[in-house]
């Protein structure tokens, strides 16, 4: 008799559960990680965030740097030399400076008595290259 009274209260806890069917069919759907729409939603925000980099990544190629504040130095005009060589044009206060810049090494060209123009349009006198060329011959255009 004692077994009886053990399973009494077992048997009615048993009684009183939904059946294990029910249980088993909604269970998956609902904590299922690898559900297909789980995997949709994942798949959908990686491509949001990768194209977020894509974007970001070609407007700051487009921009070719960040955009500058206001400060004392201020990069003018540049032009490629080379594969890894470039002169730029820079402004220091009110002094213009030409530096060349290479792998490793950074040198002052020439310092400009007279500052470039640079509200002109480059494109009138045969672009920066040739107007810096007149200027430091002395010429004016």
């Amino acid at each position: 008799m004692k077994h009886a009274c053990l399973s009494y209260p077992i048997l009615t806890t048993l009684a009183a559960l939904p059946s294990t069917p029910a249980l088993a069919a909604a269970a998956p759907a609902a904590s299922e990680p690898l559900a297909a729409a789980n995997l949709f939603q994942l798949l959908f925000g990686l491509i949001v965030v990768l194209i977020a980099i894509g974007v970001t990544a070609l407007l700051l190629r487009r921009l070719g740097r960040l955009p500058q504040g206001p400060g004392a130095l201020r990069v003018l005009a540049g032009l490629s030399l080379g594969a890894r060589e470039r002169a730029v044009l820079i402004q220091v206060g009110d002094k213009q400076i030409l530096l060349g810049v290479a792998p490793g090494r950074v040198q002052a060209l020439h310092v400009l008595e007279r500052p470039v123009d640079t509200a002109a349009p480059l494109g009138a006198a045969g672009g920066f290259a040739e107007r810096l060329a007149q200027l430091m011959k002395g010429g004016r255009s």
